[in-house]
């Protein structure tokens, strides 16, 4: 018989409800408890999971109950300080929200951690278990579209951390891992919005290019037009044989290729499971085995290091170098292009370059 984990959750919002329903649903674990500073969150909580014991701190929590696994699914910020806490608990197992951290090098700093441990780690990116999103990999793995070049996304009504971190975990998988050169972003602030307890854009480009050339182009922000109609979402993807369009979460994808020359939208049927429950299923196998595999945390962490880039090139108005270790942002100049030339103030020719 299979063993029961005994898990908790740390956060009672979107992220946390989301867990708690996959926990609740399945098979191979007991959901015990659930800590939130909102007494609004964690009265829901227990309306909708009779039974659950509820706490205003995790640290309250963790004193009061033995937990084999933890979720953390509070925001962004505060991950490293929960996450590093619930590691000391004799633990078998963490799930941590994307993103790992609102900075990569916490989030690296709590990869490190959950490794040196040997534990399982969740990171719960639902593309990457959707039934339709994993089509597409293996079409454009297998060369269906020939060899990637472009991938364009067009995302409505969010931002570059909230949602471009799942976008860009997707695309960093897209390309079989190959790392990214460099990043460049311009955001629009005017309306002063946050989402989720941070501060984000109105609307923004981010430019990357992978080190094999391949280009991703990402629009985000409130306004963002989809080329789409009735979409909320768009990605294109863009190789030498041939096109991928998919929309996000909408399990259906438009395949142009030799062999659908006309294109074709192909329809998939969902499974049952919630993407939290399959990342926490699979976690449950990792944890009988005792062999954790971080493949899935790589990804996140090195999404969330392009995500980081994108702001450190709004905020400097410059091209950011990857990896973020060796980036120095340049000293601030008053070079305005589009400017005329007064052949003054230093500078380089242009017509001059090798």
């Amino acid at each position: 018989m299979s063993e029961i984990y005994r898990a908790a959750v740390v956060g009672a919002g979107a992220g946390g409800t989301l867990s708690m329903r996959a926990l609740a649903a399945s098979g191979r674990y007991e959901l015990v408890a659930v800590a939130d500073v909102n007494d609004e969150a964690l009265a829901r909580a227990r309306e909708t999971f009779p039974g659950i014991e509820t706490y205003g701190s995790h640290r309250d929590m963790f004193s009061a109950h033995d937990l084999d696994v933890v979720c953390v699914s509070t925001w962004p910020p505060t991950h490293r300080i929960v996450a590093e806490d619930a590691l000391t608990l004799p633990l078998k197992g963490i799930l941590i929200e994307k993103p790992l951290a609102d900075n990569w090098r916490d989030g690296r700093a709590i990869l490190n951690r959950v490794r040196a441990q040997g534990l399982p780690l969740a990171v719960p990116h639902g593309l990457l278990v959707a039934d339709h999103a994993r089509q597409i990999l293996d079409l454009v793995h297998q060369g269906q579209i020939g060899v990637l070049k472009l991938v364009e996304i067009q995302c409505r009504g969010w931002d570059i951390i909230n949602a471009g971190i799942h976008w860009l975990n997707y695309v960093v998988v897209l390309a079989g891992g190959e790392q990214v050169a460099w990043v460049m972003a311009a955001c629009d602030t005017r309306t002063r919005t946050y989402r989720d307890q941070m501060q984000v854009e109105t609307m923004a480009v981010t430019y990357a290019q992978l080190r094999n050339g391949v280009r991703i182009v990402m629009h985000t922000g409130d306004e963002v037009e989809v080329s789409v109609p009735d979409a909320g979402t768009l990605f294109r993807l863009v190789g030498t044989g041939g096109t991928i369009e998919f929309y996000g979460w909408e399990p259906r994808y438009r395949l142009l290729n030799g062999a659908h020359p006309d294109g074709e939208l192909i329809e998939v049927s969902p499974g049952p499971q919630s993407g939290h429950q399959r990342h926490l299923e699979h976690m449950a196998l990792e944890m009988d085995r005792g062999k954790p595999d971080y493949a899935v945390a790589e990804s996140s962490l090195a999404a969330l290091e392009v995500v980081e880039a994108a702001y450190l090139s709004c905020r400097h108005g410059c091209q950011v170098t990857v990896p973020l270790s060796t980036f120095v942002p340049p000293a601030p100049n008053d070079w305005q292009p589009g400017l005329p030339y007064g052949g003054r103030g230093g500078g380089r020719d242009g017509r001059k370059l090798s």
